[in-house]
């Protein structure tokens, strides 16, 4: 490149450039002015997202990460702007998902003496199997920033990805780039830094097949990170292959087209009890992807730990991952696509024993989605359903955490991976306030309409992103559920201590008069036949617009709702046997 940076901060940048990176998010702070600087030196190349508060940045990093599959980049000051963004790297470590946090940090000479906002990054990001972050690192030696983002990068993407944290001191980013620092001619960065696949032999395919010959009520569980396209296509065509019934790992629904015949529901927090009856029915479990946590396993009962009652096989991108939790029957290190792409090719039988099987799971998933007449005058599956009839298909769909997620989780039915974009941003660590600032960065870097659906104690997380949004002239729709309170504390509440309420209750805000006060449009409805109209503007404008839906308070728990729900179609089911 010409123009070569002289300084630390400028060094940086162009590094960041050198590895692909188009946006990075953060919060400004003094104590990396001089990355700030290079920000500016590099604006033609690298754009930085001002946001609000560092925890909405933090966030944005990590959806950016979750929808590319390079690591989502965030910046932020020490002390107060580390303990902020924290939240977003915590997501991104149970999500599994590539991000890179930069902290601006104290002076070297000033570093041990508790100094203005000094923390001690390595043990509060720590990396550990129950910590923030893969790695931590501080770069001391200017001449050494190349090597300091190359290995970031890559430890972020490879194996199980995850988040690096690399702290900055001030004095380094101002400190002059010697001419021979790095190869003894002028600096430059490292390459680009690229994924490296998993490679497995015939061995364990064949090991798999006789399995798979053996079963007689299969079923696959996809999902995890690291699923390109091409893997999902490929999964699709192993599964019609061998006419399996596929499941969805929580929060990862667009993994398998959920139009799909073979598609047997999302697996996670209020799962379709005919789902659940059916997976611990199965003789054999194919987990292609994730890590089997504690939300997609049931708190560790539909698949019991450490040994399952089914025949379990795992297919993951970290070998540290495998047998860690569950022991498997068979274990295989790869990543989810390259697996993926050997199943696609994988020969399968004239005549497979499972085919009604597989068409009762598919049939389950259905009957999860059938119309139900619930209280009050807001029909949120019917507000669903429009938001499915009007929004396109590539549409980014966002949530935080809340029982105002479940209606999305069970009627939204996303079209997958293998329709060529992702199209899904959820937190499987349950954080609240990720919807708003993640459907804001899938609109920012992807230029798709995002659509986000949120609760109203969520929403007052990081609505003030919605600053942001406007500064740079993102469009989101966000759907707002409004009940006054926090309703899935309130639910576990009312079974746990009934009718002693304390905590939940909330005094709002005027939504729809606070999203205008920002520069969106801003409308509330009371009634189901009001939705459409105002979703119907919102598509229109050319401005985000948030759409305030008045639920009865009296109506606590769409979990428990949808609940009761299944528990019913359960009912119906058994009587139908």
């Amino acid at each position: 490149m010409s123009n070569l940076p002289k300084i630390g901060g400028h060094l940086l940048v162009q590094c960041l450039v050198e590895q692909g990176v188009t946006h990075a998010f953060g919060v400004p702070g003094e104590s990396y002015l001089a990355v700030l600087d290079g920000f500016h030196r590099y604006r033609d190349q690298i754009q930085f997202i001002i946001n609000r508060q560092e925890g909405g940045a933090a966030f944005m990093a990590e959806a950016h990460g979750k929808l590319t599959g390079r690591p989502g980049i965030c910046f932020v000051t020490r002390g107060p702007g580390a303990t902020n963004a924290s939240i977003g790297v915590h997501t991104a470590f149970q999500d599994s998902t590539p991000m890179v946090l930069f902290i601006g940090d104290v002076a070297s000479d000033t570093r041990d003496r508790e100094a203005f906002q000094e923390v001690d990054y390595q043990s509060f990001f720590g990396p550990s199997t129950k910590g923030f972050a893969k790695r931590v690192e501080r770069i001391d030696d200017v001449a050494r920033i190349p090597e300091y983002v190359a290995r970031a990068f890559a430890t972020a993407m490879n194996g199980r990805p995850g988040p690096v944290v690399l702290v900055l001191p001030e004095d380094m980013l101002t400190s002059a780039v010697r001419a021979n620092a790095i190869t003894g001619v002028p600096p430059k960065p490292m390459p680009h830094v690229t994924k490296v696949e998993s490679n497995f032999g015939l061995q364990p395919l064949n090991n798999l097949r006789s399995m798979l010959l053996n079963a007689k009520q299969p079923m696959v569980i996809a999902g995890g990170s690291g699923w390109t396209p091409e893997g999902a296509q490929a999964l699709q065509q192993f599964a019609e292959h061998w006419q399996l019934p596929v499941a969805n790992a929580f929060r990862f629904q667009d993994t398998f087209d959920n139009h799909h015949p073979f598609y047997a529901g999302d697996v996670g927090i209020g799962i379709n009890p005919l789902l659940a009856a059916r997976i611990r029915k199965s003789d054999l479990i194919l987990a292609l992807g994730p890590r089997l946590g504690e939300m997609t396993t049931g708190g560790y009962t539909l698949i019991e730990a450490p040994l399952p009652k089914q025949t379990l096989v795992h297919i993951h991108a970290s070998a540290e991952e495998l047998n860690r939790v569950y022991q498997a029957h068979l274990a295989i290190n790869a990543s989810p696509a390259q697996a993926a792409l050997a199943l696609a090719e994988f020969p399968a039988p004239d005549d497979l024993p499972w085919a009604a099987w597989t068409h009762a799971c598919h049939a389950d998933y259905l009957v999860n989605l059938q119309p139900q007449s619930l209280p009050g005058e807001i029909d949120m599956p019917a507000v669903v359903a429009t938001l499915q009839q009007h929004l396109p298909h590539d549409v980014v769909v966002t949530n935080g955490a809340g029982n105002f997620a479940s209606w999305v989780h069970r009627f939204w039915r996303y079209h997958g991976l293998a329709k060529g974009v992702k199209t899904q941003l959820a937190p499987t660590n349950g954080a609240m306030g990720y919807g708003v600032p993640a459907g804001i960065a899938a609109a920012i870097t992807s230029g798709r309409l995002a659509f986000t659906i949120a609760g109203d104690g969520d929403f007052l997380m990081n609505g003030q992103e919605l600053a942001t949004a406007v500064q740079y002239g993102a469009k989101t729709i966000i759907v707002l559920l409004n009940n006054s309170m926090f309703g899935t504390i309130r639910m576990h509440q009312e079974r746990e201590y009934p009718q002693h309420v304390a905590g939940t209750q909330l005094v709002n805000p005027n939504f729809a008069a606070l999203a205008q006060a920002y520069g969106y449009a801003g409308v509330r409805v009371t009634r189901t036949a009001e939705f459409e109209p105002a979703l119907l503007a919102a598509i229109g404008r050319s401005e985000g617009t948030l759409i305030e839906l008045m639920l009865d308070p009296q109506v606590i728990s769409t979990r428990g709702t949808l609940d009761a729900i299944t528990q019913a179609a359960l009912g119906q089911e058994e009587d139908r046997r």
